[in-house]
């Protein structure tokens, strides 16, 4: 009976100070590892900066990204750094499809290799690889037909930049296009065969230097070289998707940098948790808080 009574002791017997302490350790750790798993795999989070996809997405909307269904994966850049990190990705749910609104790592300025800062930008996805694009007086035609137009497209510039006049700022280097007329132009897919020449080598300069991940295109003379040996078609290795802002006049996209490749694809845009005005500086906290957008918050994009 005394032997019962001291197990029963042990059993009501409360936790030291210490022993609190140090479960408490292990929940935050736990709660702090299952919710990196979570956003490493599964959700996101994304800050919209700029007025591109105005009006469907504003700036001041916090979203979450659907990382899942495009195939998660692991960290690709040490967090508040500029630092890239080699990551794996795991198999995807869906494709990127035409229509989506699309989570992906800037690949760089036209001409640049590797963009000077990683930052992920949130786009409409217009163009699949092998899709031909053309816009005719601001109007998206995608092989051929007239594009589905977003619910809340937003054209801000009355005016409208006419056929053959060269925007130079324009993705292709060296094309005639601009972003009111643009095209036909053909977004690149896995396996395509590229003729090259001097004439054209511009064009593909940036896709296949960052295809390498280094620069390997040359010319000399009227002979075009790939890590130094002569060549006159190229092989694309990975698939591409063209993206546009719903804001199409106030909105830097791939008419502009180019086409954006399948492993840049960071996920899929899904709704939006918290949205308020950024152009109230944080240290004016309450008055922050008053401009919270309530109607938006749980809202979801498409």
């Amino acid at each position: 009976l005394f032997k019962k009574d001291k197990e029963k002791e042990k059993i009501v017997k409360p936790k030291t100070p210490q022993q609190k302490f140090w479960e408490f350790i292990k929940n935050l750790l736990f709660a702090a590892f299952a919710a990196l798993l979570i956003k490493t795999f599964l959700i996101e989070t994304s800050r919209v900066p700029t007025g591109s996809m105005e009006k469907t997405i504003l700036i001041g909307d916090f979203l979450f990204v659907n990382k899942f269904i495009y195939g998660s994966s692991s960290p690709r850049s040490i967090p508040f750094t500029n630092i890239a990190l080699p990551y794996f990705q795991m198999p995807a749910i869906s494709e990127p499809d035409f229509g989506d609104i699309v989570v992906f790592e800037y690949p760089g300025d036209r001409d640049e290799l590797i963009p000077k800062e990683i930052n992920n930008y949130v786009k409409r996805l217009i163009g699949e690889p092998g899709d031909t694009i053309e816009i005719v007086d601001k109007v998206v035609f995608r092989n051929g037909e007239e594009a589905k137009r977003p619910s809340h497209i937003q054209y801000i510039n009355p005016y409208t930049t006419p056929k053959g006049v060269a925007n130079p700022r324009i993705f292709p280097k060296g094309s005639p296009f601009n972003e009111d007329n643009y095209g036909p132009y053909i977004v690149p897919k896995k396996g395509d065969i590229v003729e090259l020449g001097i004439h054209n080598i511009e064009e593909w300069r940036t896709i296949i230097d960052r295809e390498f991940n280094r620069r390997v295109v040359t010319v000399e003379g009227t002979q075009v070289f790939i890590e130094g040996k002569p060549v006159t078609s190229y092989t694309i290795k990975k698939d591409y998707y063209f993206m546009m802002g719903d804001n199409r006049d106030d909105s830097a996209d791939s008419r502009f940098w180019g086409v954006v490749p399948r492993d840049k694809v960071v996920g899929q845009a899904l709704m939006i948790y918290w949205s308020w005005d950024p152009s109230i500086p944080f240290s004016d906290f309450f008055k922050l808080l008053g401009t919270v957008r309530v109607g938006r918050i749980a809202k979801l994009v498409h």
